[in-house]
């Protein structure tokens, strides 16, 4: 009689192995963590392999694929490094699918590229393909098997891959269902596996959880070369597309789309779109710094008073923490009566804003919104905010200077000590208050 082979669990989150399930992991304490994964392998050791130092290792330059999207090539670092897997992940209807085949559409004039779809049929795809244009050499497969994909990848290598989405490609070998931890942890392995060997770059789509993660193992984002995110708004027109993983690349990189009837087209100037300010209570126009791209971005702000006895500090594309530190720099320092007040501020078109030489404009916004006085019209401001007040100069302060002045503006309200060659004005402020005076002030600047 056939021995059969024991059943194997293993934690999500920290990769716990048991015998048995269990409601609670021994190892990270998570609830609900636990899922079948495919049985370990038959006793026995494999063969070894010799050990190599750095120098031995011979290093085959390979050029890098371009994917004819200019925009997704900035946040890929260059086009695509060959026999690579990068996860695309965005929230349903973002245009994840519209961006691949695009890209696979221009791949395809001179290398052979394949589109694995296991959630639409070969005819939905056509009809995509049909508005986008010139994806007749894209070949497809319609296929959820992992076995029959892996197989098809082996014998035809194609240059470049994508799945859409590894969410629906089940093994057999495991009992759980397709998009189960035990599922997904299966395909990006033996996907890993066979576009290394075979020097396959993969595409691999991903679900994303309520919270904007990509569904899934940990263990999916840490396989892949590059984790790519796909953020916007299905009402809206504008999408953001940044690296939260590259190993050949830059992570702050920031590429953008604008959805049109004919698909995703890149938006090579979003200083443009995004840093257009008419000069309303309650806005500044903000020079942050992506990657290598000064971006010219809008925040604005509205206070107004609460009868909560918490203040509320809600912010949309800034850190909520960082929002309240400048909130509490601002009544401290610039003598702004914020305590009984609740403060909004929001980032127009939807992009987020993680670093700090957005902070300066961020305050401005709410000085003029708890004021009621709009900023000089034709200003924009850059600079770090200190817990004392002080101002702090922003890196690559010549880049956005000059940013602004190519989009016409007049002066950049800036730190005292920065140190940029462009034609604008700029009006410098060693403290917070300073700033906010000059930036409120519709005669003379103050002086720092």
């Amino acid at each position: 009689m056939a021995k059969t082979q024991a059943v194997h669990f293993s934690c999500a989150e920290c990769g716990y192995s048991t015998g048995r399930w269990l409601g609670r992991c021994p190892g990270c304490g998570n609830f609900g963590t636990l899922a079948e994964e495919a049985p370990p392998p038959a006793n026995g050791t494999a063969g070894a392999k010799p050990i190599l130092r750095l120098a031995e290792v011979e290093i085959e330059e390979a050029s890098r694929i371009p994917t004819g999207v200019p925009e997704l090539d900035r946040v890929l670092g260059g086009g695509l490094v060959p026999a690579s897997l990068v996860l695309v992940g965005g929230e349903p209807g973002v245009g994840k699918s519209t961006l691949l085949l695009s890209a696979l559409a221009t791949i395809s004039r001179d290398r052979r590229a394949l589109l694995v779809t296991g959630e639409e049929s070969t005819a939905q795809v056509k009809l995509r393909a049909a508005r986008l244009g010139g994806a007749e050499q894209v070949e497809i497969l319609a296929e959820t098997n992992l076995d029959a994909v892996c197989a098809t990848l082996e014998r035809e290598r194609p240059d470049v891959c994508v799945i859409d989405s590894i969410q629906t490609l089940y093994s057999a070998e495991i009992g759980s269902a397709p998009g189960s931890v035990a599922q997904v942890r299966e395909a990006a392995a033996r996907l890993l596996r066979v576009g290394k060997e075979a020097g396959v770059a993969l595409f691999l789509v991903g679900h994303v959880t309520k919270d904007g993660s990509v569904a899934g193992p940990r263990v999916l984002e840490h396989l892949v070369d590059c984790v790519l995110q796909f953020e916007g708004d299905r009402y809206h027109a504008h999408r953001v597309l940044r690296a939260a993983k590259n190993r050949f690349g830059s992570t702050n990189e920031l590429g953008v789309f604008e959805m049109t009837g004919t698909g995703l087209q890149g938006v090579p100037d979003p200083s443009a779109v995004f840093g257009q300010s008419d000069g309303e209570v309650g806005a500044a126009v903000a020079c942050a710094l992506e990657g290598t791209r000064p971006l010219l971005l809008e925040i604005q702000a509205l206070v107004s008073q609460t009868d909560l006895a918490m203040p509320r500090r809600v912010g949309t594309g800034v850190d909520p923490k960082r929002l309240a530190m400048i909130v509490a720099v601002l009544s401290r320092h610039a003598g702004l009566a914020l305590g009984q007040a609740d403060v909004f501020v929001n980032v127009a078109g939807g992009v987020r804003i993680d670093e700090p030489g957005a902070d300066l404009a961020v305050a401005l916004a709410i000085a003029s919104a708890a004021k009621g006085v709009p900023l000089r019209a034709s200003t924009a401001s850059f600079g770090e905010v200190g817990l004392t007040g002080r101002l702090r100069p922003a890196t690559q302060a010549e880049r956005r200077a000059q940013e602004c002045a190519k989009l016409g503006l007049a002066a950049v309200i800036v730190p005292k000590g920065t140190d940029a060659r462009a034609k604008v004005s700029l009006v410098e402020a060693e403290t917070l208050r300073r700033a906010v005076s000059a930036a409120l002030d519709k005669a003379e600047p103050a002086a720092a």
